[in-house]
């Protein structure tokens, strides 16, 4: 059977993964593995395992990677331009990404955007048509032809619609007299308002201008009663619907002109209407056909119907409402609020407001953590927040982010692959990500079931442990799990009557303890026949357990066979202390725990070699001479 372990870079971040998925085999079993103790105690660091007598060649440390599954170069020019047909058109890169990931290790990759010359454009005009913006329809009439003149200079490739928007015809919102409904305004020169609506969809996407012109140039303005206006109705279906409106899988814009407030969810019920609004396209005609029968659409429901159609809003409003509208900046995607000029006019400088590139993800699944740093073209990295988003970006212009995927604890991630999307926001392109967590060790694919040696294939054999089949416990599945929670006696998981079951820091199962994991710290395991042992009760030296010089088992030190102690604090050698002639001690003591203890007390020094209170070797002569030349007096 083959050794197989996990072994973890970074101890915190990983032992909650190694302690779900790592196996031993018979060769260690004898060392550290014993009848009764969980198989988690097999995960450590590879250096404790190999203290520990593990071959290092049956040591398993899977790592993540980052696999590139479809990599696209992203595209310079679309080839419009110049006469061709345009082939495929790539802003984004890569276009899937394979992620293996391992619980609490981040696998990164980088996604490139280009902003690609000569991009196709559908741009969407949706304006207030209210008495109060009637100065501002001949310059909508001027506006189409200005705008395909200035988009050529971005693309080839450049469509326009129009629709309009007044409000629900229903009371409080506008008055229901029957002259009233004919003409608001009630004017005959230089024309009759038009009767109110909801919204109006009147041209469809177009390349023609002229055609913009005329119809648009058709238009009259209508009334309502109060000062909000029903915008949002009008932005849900010109959203929805596509296929009248006539979107391509373009660049999508939608650029919002008024200069008043908005409904929005809960407003209907003043005029009786509750039903919630659907998302659904309801035009009959070009008319909306629900204005009266369906409440408002809620802000949140209109950002997240943008977000799904990739469409990027822009708001041309008057400077006495910018604020309400900025507002929504911080819910919309990919959204720009401009004010307009006294005669909208400026509306293709608010156009340009829409050069910025911000990145958004779909829902990870539960668990797992994304993060972003952007790399703009002004070259500094923008982490946090900043680290999805890019300002200021100019056709042709490159920028990238890099981003960086996390998974969790095995027990906590769901079984892949799983996938989620990454994408700018207002772009139809993405990045698909498969996320793979590691979970599993390459021996399984060696699983041997029902094998004998799980109690007469009760078990499965997995990289050398068994894994029981429902309803049986124990290390070789031996017991019966009903058996062993009715008829074990747990005074044999307890060392004493006095004691607690396995110490308190296990449960009996088939009367023997499954000792716990104690967290995230290995010296903090409990093991023995009653879990009676950690590793964090031995003496220390100098601040360090079993000074260093050992290992703590089971309360006790172990030491290296060079030193001894209770805290392997003694060197068991007496090379340190030999004095210079060669002597233990200079002939004056005895070596203990590496150091000298001297027999005569006026002896001192690192061997013995000094004596303070001893006579020097001249006194000592002078002294001899006057006595016979004995150095001692004779008594």
């Amino acid at each position: 059977v083959t050794f197989t372990v996990f072994i973890s870079q970074s101890l915190t971040a990983s032992l909650k993964f190694l302690y779900a998925n790592c196996w031993s085999v018979n060769v260690c079993v004898e060392a550290f593995l014993q009848v009764g103790q969980h198989t988690w105690e097999r995960c450590d660091t590879a250096a404790a395992l190999l203290r520990r007598g593990c071959p290092s060649h049956r040591l398993e440390d899977p790592r993540g990677s980052a696999v590139l599954v479809k990599n696209r170069n992203v595209t310079f020019r679309s080839g419009r331009r110049r006469g061709g047909r345009g082939g495929r058109v790539t802003q984004l890169q890569p276009q899937t990404v394979r992620l293996h990931l391992r619980p609490g290790e981040p696998q990164s990759f980088e996604v490139r955007f280009r902003r690609v010359e000569d991009y196709p454009v559908d741009l969407y005009y949706l304006m207030d048509l209210s008495f109060s913006m009637e100065d501002d329809l001949p310059n909508v009439k001027k506006l189409g032809a200005d705008l395909m003149e200035e988009m050529r200079n971005v693309t080839s490739d450049f469509r326009m619609g129009f629709g309009a928007f007044v409000d629900k015809t229903v009371m409080p919102f506008i008055s229901v007299a029957k002259d009233m409904l004919e003409n608001p305004c009630k004017r005959t020169e230089p024309w009759p308002c038009s009767p109110p609506f909801t919204y109006r969809h009147i041209l469809s996407l177009t390349a023609d201008g002229g055609v913009f012109a005329r119809l648009v140039g058709g238009q009259r303005v209508s009334g309502n009663l109060d000062w909000p206006e029903g915008g949002m109705d009008a932005l849900m279906q010109a959203a929805v619907c596509e296929e009248q409106i006539g979107w391509r899988n373009v660049t999508r814009l939608l650029v919002f002109s008024t200069d008043a407030g908005f409904h929005f969810a809960g407003d209907g019920k003043l005029g009786g209407v509750v039903l919630p609004n659907d998302g659904l396209c309801h035009l009959q005609g070009n008319e909306y056909t629900r204005g009266n029968s369906q409440d408002y659409p809620s802000v949140g429901h209109i950002a997240e119907t943008l977000r799904r159609k990739n469409i990027q809003t822009i708001f041309a409003v008057t400077e006495d409402v910018a604020h309400l509208y900025e507002g929504l900046r911080s819910i919309f995607p990919k959204c720009a609020v401009g004010t307009l000029s006294n005669n909208s006019h400026n509306i293709l400088q608010i156009i340009a407001l829409t050069s910025e590139v911000v990145m958004e993800n779909s829902k990870l699944p539960p668990g797992y953590h994304i993060s972003y740093a952007s790399r703009c073209e002004d070259g500094g990295p923008g982490p946090g927040g900043r680290g999805r988003r890019c300002s200021g970006i100019s056709v042709g212009d490159e920028v990238s982010f890099n981003v960086s995927i996390t998974a969790p604890p095995c027990a906590a991630a769901s079984r892949g692959p799983l996938r989620v999307v990454i994408k700018p926001q207002g772009y139809s392109e993405e990045v698909e990500v498969l996320l793979s967590p590691i979970c599993e060790c390459s021996c399984q694919k060696d699983m041997i079931p029902h094998s004998p040696s799980c109690s007469h294939g009760n078990g499965s054999l997995e990289c050398g442990a068994c894994r029981c089949k429902e309803g049986r416990v124990g290390t070789f599945c031996e017991c019966v799990k009903e058996e062993a929670d009715e008829a074990t006696d747990s005074r044999l998981c307890r060392r004493d009557n006095s004691s607690e079951v396995c110490s308190g820091h296990g449960e009996c199962v088939c009367g023997r303890c499954v000792c716990q994991k104690g967290g995230q710290k290995p010296q903090r395991l409990y093991y023995g026949p009653f879990c009676e042992c950690s590793d964090r009760s031995c003496g220390q030296h100098r601040g360090l357990q079993c000074a260093g010089h050992g290992r703590c088992v089971c309360g006790e030190c172990v030491c290296l066979p060079a030193f001894g102690g209770a805290a392997c604090e003694c060197p068991l050698g007496s090379e340190s202390c030999l004095s210079a002639d060669g002597q233990i001690c200079g002939g004056r003591g005895e070596c203990r725990c590496g150091a000298c203890i001297c027999r005569d007390e006026r002896f001192q020094g690192r061997t013995c070699e000094l004596c303070p209170s001893c006579p020097d070797v001249c006194a000592a002569h002078r002294y001899g001479e006057s006595h016979n030349h004995s150095f001692f007096p004779i008594p």
